[in-house]
């Protein structure tokens, strides 16, 4: 089952998975990719990253847009972008990837599979998307975000993990710029209530 973002212009909660849930992202190389195109997004897409994490296999984020061409407008590009970066590093043969046959072995078994229309599939299709509109389930999810880390014992404190935007809610740049929800807090219809 295909879960679709009935906002696009909402505030939304998603989840974007390497297929298998391979541990693609234990290289930081690949983290990077993420970083730079999720900041390309922000940049020339109107992308407002609220809240990240990236984990081994997985992206945990809060994002949401104004423009009209919506949400899953933008994830399709950022993903079909990530994929391809991702792909060109590994088949690089100059590039220290040691699980270069296995990966792309796997990426290419999982487009056979799910019959894409392309040679390999790096993400699951599916962003499991969970539109937010109460503060609650908004500082459950950004607490979700953060403690992903600790509770898999990367790290001790949320803060402490580069990869994700935990740093920038304490009044510190992470590597990525973030809107804080502080920040739209207003802009979405709430009162601030300090989250």
């Amino acid at each position: 089952m295909r879960y679709k973002i009935l906002d696009q212009n909402g505030l939304n909660f998603l989840t974007f998975t390497v297929v298998e849930w391979i541990d693609l992202f234990s290289r930081r190389v690949y983290k990077d990719i993420i970083i730079d195109s999720l900041r390309h997004c922000q940049q020339e897409k109107g992308l407002v990253v609220c809240g990240y994490v990236i984990m081994s296999n997985h992206v945990h984020a809060i994002l949401h847009t104004e423009e009209p061409a919506g949400l899953s407008w933008i994830i399709q590009r950022f993903k079909s972008y990530t994929a391809s970066q991702i792909l060109k590093y590994i088949k690089d043969k100059g590039n220290p990837e040691s699980r270069r046959d296995w990966l792309l072995n796997h990426f290419a078994f999982n487009a056979r599979k799910n019959r894409t229309h392309s040679q390999y599939q790096i993400w699951q299709r599916d962003n499991h998307p969970i539109i937010l509109y109460t503060p609650k389930v908004i500082r459950q999810k950004l607490a979700y975000i953060h403690n992903n880390p600790v509770r898999a014992g990367i790290v001790g404190r949320p803060e402490h993990y580069i990869y994700s935007s935990a740093i920038n809610y304490l009044g510190r740049p992470g590597v990525l710029e973030v809107t804080l929800l502080d920040d739209i807090w207003n802009d979405i219809g709430f009162v601030n209530t300090g989250i």
